[in-house]
């Protein structure tokens, strides 16, 4: 292998990339929006995580920015709740919060999960109940 050019860029990691690419097989409708709508709320809590931490005065600007995009959606009212409740506590300092409104969006979002997406998940939760 050849070393990096010392111009070169970090490579980009994604850290929910099963997810994306779960919502990306979904067809257009009700289904890929509620699988997004786990996307965002997984990218708002992985704020509030050791590993990506973001100010509480962003994540709040972030949290109220999602909430307007949820507005948007088709997706059933307990979903719509569980996201608001995920943008809601990420804005907040609580992370328990935060890893109970992910899991009940999860819960809710359940059967359209294959396994790497529930492993991401999983992990997402672990991370947040960790610090």
């Amino acid at each position: 292998m050849l070393a990096q050019p010392p111009y070169a860029l970090a490579p980009a990691v994604f850290r929910f990339r099963a997810l994306a690419v779960l919502a990306g097989r979904l067809p257009l409708g009700g289904e890929r929006e509620l699988v997004m709508t786990l996307l965002m709320g997984a990218r708002l809590a992985d704020g509030c995580t050791a590993r990506a931490p973001i100010a509480a005065e962003l994540r709040k600007a972030r949290g109220a920015g999602a909430r307007h995009w949820l507005g948007t959606l088709a997706i059933p009212a307990a979903a719509r709740a569980a996201a608001q409740q995920v943008a809601d506590s990420s804005a907040g300092e609580s992370k328990e919060g935060v890893a109970l409104a992910m899991e009940r969006l999860t819960a809710i979002a359940a059967s359209l999960l294959d396994p790497p997406s529930r492993a991401e998940l999983k992990q997402l939760v672990s991370a947040l109940r960790a610090t």
